[in-house]
């Protein structure tokens, strides 16, 4: 059984957790650790989810070790060798990287869900083994099941440690993440409370965790979504595995890691939502093989720049009334190489766009391009219309590099696409404005915000004009002469040490 019930840990301990697992770090890359921390992190879980189930069929006189009495209640069944108490009672040996290693493979036995999935590195020499003892001595110490009103305390301890490991990495992290800000305004616009949800490049899985938290604060039953997605990287796909499963997500993310546009592994999928943070400007992506594929209706996406393949990946996959929300670089609302001004002009015609938001800068730990989200509908409330949304200047900043949405930013853009679906939407000056196709269609199909909601409207502070101006030419009159004092001051500086200017 778990150890410490007198000392559960509440939600709150993400930073203890953090700086514990810090210390394994030591010098490895940040790349490899974190799949030391997150696999730690899992298998306290699920042991922690195990021993909760065997004590409720112990206290009902059932069998303890029939492994559907835990997989019907979607638990995972752990063998006696791969128990925590096993693991915890050798922290302080040598061989504690040896019984972690031997624990997740017994695991993945007796789980055809966790197949190849769980790291299996904790004995090889790089990792110091006094450290990995204490890091499972604190594991040890914090009871992870969901218990009172807290729910997926691990969960959110997986998010956090995700987060923590995107700034380590920088410009690699965006392969396994995207900012939950940045998911969370995709998931508020979308709302998807049931039906097929699909990301052709899903990450450690964000998105789905994010529709799934979605769903649940509406009183509603995830069981109500099923889950369909796919990443080329390996070891990223791993990483959304646990973190779906630690969730109690069911998701099918192909048997494989495989590249969309060569191997997808969903290719008869109509999808209710979609929702995307595909790679930005992504270059190489067709050597030829796919210039006849029958996902470009809206043209063949130039082969140095797979942003519009993405967008017509997704909208080849909608189903008739599906909506698509996805995250894409600024160039593919205004670009006109490549055939890409073609491609968005007949996107736009065939009356799929239903809004588009340019986000502040900052907001990712990989990229400082700037980012808008594209939101694509089969079947618009709006007809002929499009939703412009100026958000660039929202956001808090939370360090000098990033920046955050809050919760009352994405709020008003969820507000702001509710308004303009039931129609009573009014145009703010700066920030959004509802669109014809005609007007779009005299911009040259450029969708660049910015050039349909116009500058924000300036509070009169009530000082006359004539007043004002005379103040303000004084004031700049006293900065031209106080510029030339800095001039000669300069100037009599250099010379004094033998320079003339």
């Amino acid at each position: 059984m778990a150890n410490g019930s007198n000392n559960t840990a509440s939600i709150g301990f993400e930073e203890q957790i953090w700086a514990a697992a810090d210390i394994l770090r030591g010098n490895m890359d940040a790349a490899e650790y974190k799949h030391v921390v997150l696999g730690l992190i899992f298998l306290k879980y699920i042991s922690d989810q195990f021993d909760a189930r065997f004590q409720e069929l112990r206290d009902e006189d059932d069998d303890v070790e029939d492994k559907d009495a835990y997989t019907e209640v979607n638990v995972f069944f752990v063998p006696p060798e791969a128990r925590w108490k096993v693991i915890a009672d050798a922290a302080h040996t040598e061989e504690i990287g040896t019984v972690i290693d031997n624990a997740m493979r017994a695991i993945e036995k007796e789980n055809k869900r966790l197949k190849d999935v769980l790291p299996k590195t904790y004995s090889r020499t790089e990792l110091d083994k006094r450290r990995l003892g204490n890091v499972v001595d604190l594991f040890t110490n914090i009871q992870m099941v969901e218990h009172g009103a807290e729910k997926d305390i691990l969960g959110q301890v997986y998010q956090y440690c995700l987060q923590k490991f995107a700034e380590q990495e920088g410009k690699r992290a965006g392969e396994f993440f995207t900012p939950s800000c940045v998911v969370r305004t995709l998931v508020e616009v979308l709302q998807p409370f049931q039906g097929r949800v699909y990301d052709p490049c899903c990450g450690s899985g964000g998105m789905f965790v994010q529709s799934a938290d979605f769903v649940r604060h509406h009183a509603g039953n995830i069981g109500n979504l099923s889950i369909y997605g796919q990443d080329a990287n390996p070891t990223t796909r791993k990483m959304a595995i646990m973190n779906l499963a630690i969730r109690g997500i069911e998701a099918d993310l192909g048997s494989y890691n495989a590249d969309t546009f060569h191997n997808d592994l969903h290719k008869t999928l109509k999808a209710d939502f979609i929702m995307a943070n595909p790679p930005f400007n992504l270059s190489d992506w067709n050597d030829g093989s796919l210039n006849d594929d029958p996902r470009w209706k809206y043209g063949l996406p130039p082969a140095g720049n797979a942003n519009f393949a993405w967008l017509q990946h997704m909208i080849w996959h909608l189903a008739p009334g599906g909506k698509i929300g996805m995250v894409l670089a600024n160039g593919s609302l205004s670009s006109q190489s490549g055939g890409e001004g073609d491609i968005r002009k007949k996107i736009v015609e065939d009356d799929l766009v239903e809004g588009i938001v340019a986000m502040p800068t900052q907001l990712f730990y990989t990229t400082q391009i700037p980012v808008s989200l594209w939101f694509i509908s089969r079947n618009k409330k709006q007809k002929g219309k499009t939703l412009f949304i100026d958000a660039r200047k929202m956001g808090t900043m939370v360090n000098r590099r990033l920046r955050e949405m809050t919760t009352e930013d994405i709020a008003k853009i969820a507000a702001t696409f509710q308004a303009f679906d039931d129609g009573t939407l009014e145009d703010v000056k700066g920030f959004c404005a509802a669109v014809s196709m005609e007007e779009i269609a005299r911009q040259d199909y450029i969708l660049t915000p910015g050039r349909y909601v116009g500058i924000e409207e300036q509070k009169d502070d009530g000082e006359p004009f004539e007043e004002k101006m005379t103040r303000l030419t004084g004031e700049l009159s006293e900065m031209f002469k106080r510029s030339h004092e800095l001039e000669e001051e300069i100037r009599k500086r250099l010379g004094a040490i033998g320079y003339e200017v």
